[in-house]
């Protein structure tokens, strides 16, 4: 499905809330669970997670916001930033650390956007334009037990563990979007005329094509593997990694590639390759950097042969 919205053009990072039932589903309470599903098919947005931090982004365990338990109820303080959707989200799970307690202690809470003491502004990025990111003020926000996600103290390792998923899934992304600016360039290039013949004629313009085919059926091969794994309970962190960081870089290339063959036409005008240009660079760093998936990557390899 996302291979093929991506040839076709359609931005298909807006999908990524669509495996996050499955989360509320397993996580969530009863009340919860109501709350999002209610919402199913209204084409709303229903829910984000909120997790990185002006000081904390690679580095999850350094975050600061916390909360704290006075007189029955739970208060919420601290800051988030770079939090995807959350401008049009009435949910927002938060992780925080118990600031009542000495050790790490890392737990997530179901806020209703809505509440008292909840500031928001909109940051302006280069790409995915068509979904917002936010920072995010929380000020003694009340809540109550019955708003904890999941387990307390297990936040971390929730997240930890949807990671893979979400990395698996911008390499899908990425690949479709690719995909999408290889043909549009393929069937500009056949029919732009240049010098008394097409372009697609020309060796320069033949030898970038080879390199983005070869690129394609790459990603193509790799994430079909991946995805074989994950039905079969084989998936690794490695795996997704590995699909995340290939298939940034790589369908950034193809991307690049498309949009010099287009020349002008992609640069002066309105043509969508200009959107996945900006749009597909943003996830070299969304979703974890391509640093952390290279160490998360040759970890894994090493592992192996102990």
């Amino acid at each position: 499905m996302w291979e093929e919205l991506g040839r076709l053009g359609a931005p298909t990072y807006v999908l990524y809330q669509l495996p996050g039932l499955n989360t509320v589903l397993r996580e969530g309470t009863p009340e919860q669970i109501d709350k999002i599903m209610s919402m199913r098919g209204t084409g709303k947005q229903m829910w984000n997670s909120a997790i990185t931090e002006p000081s904390a982004g690679s580095d999850v365990g350094s975050l600061q916001t916390n909360y704290t338990r006075k007189n029955g109820k739970v208060y919420l303080n601290g800051s988030k930033c770079f939090i995807t959707s959350a401008a049009g989200t009435p949910y927002l799970v938060v992780m925080a650390k118990d600031g009542d307690s000495d050790e790490l202690i890392f737990s997530e809470w179901f806020v209703d956007m809505s509440k008292p003491g909840i500031k928001m502004s909109k940051l302006p990025k280069l790409g995915l334009k068509m979904d917002s990111c936010c920072e995010i003020q929380f000020d003694n926000v009340e809540l109550e037990e019955k708003d904890m996600f999941g387990r307390e103290g297990n936040g971390f390792n929730r997240v930890k563990e949807e990671f893979d998923a979400e990395r698996f899934l911008v390499g899908l992304t990425n690949y479709g979007t690719a995909y999408c600016a290889f043909e549009d360039a393929a069937k500009y290039a056949n029919q732009r005329v240049q010098f008394g013949e097409t372009i697609g004629r020309f060796q320069m313009t033949q030898e970038k094509f080879a390199h983005m085919a070869t690129k394609l059926a790459n990603m193509r091969n790799m994430l079909y593997m991946t995805a074989w794994k994950g039905d079969n309970g084989l998936m690794t962190s490695g795996d997704a990694a590995m699909c995340k960081y290939y298939c940034a870089n790589a369908g950034f290339e193809v991307v690049d590639d498309a949009m010099q063959i287009l020349g002008g036409y992609a640069i002066a005008g309105e043509h969508r390759i200009s959107r996945f240009w900006r749009d597909i660079r943003v996830d070299r760093v969304s979703g974890g950097s391509d640093e952390m998936q290279i160490l998360t990557l040759g970890r894994e390899v090493l592992k192996r042969y102990r």
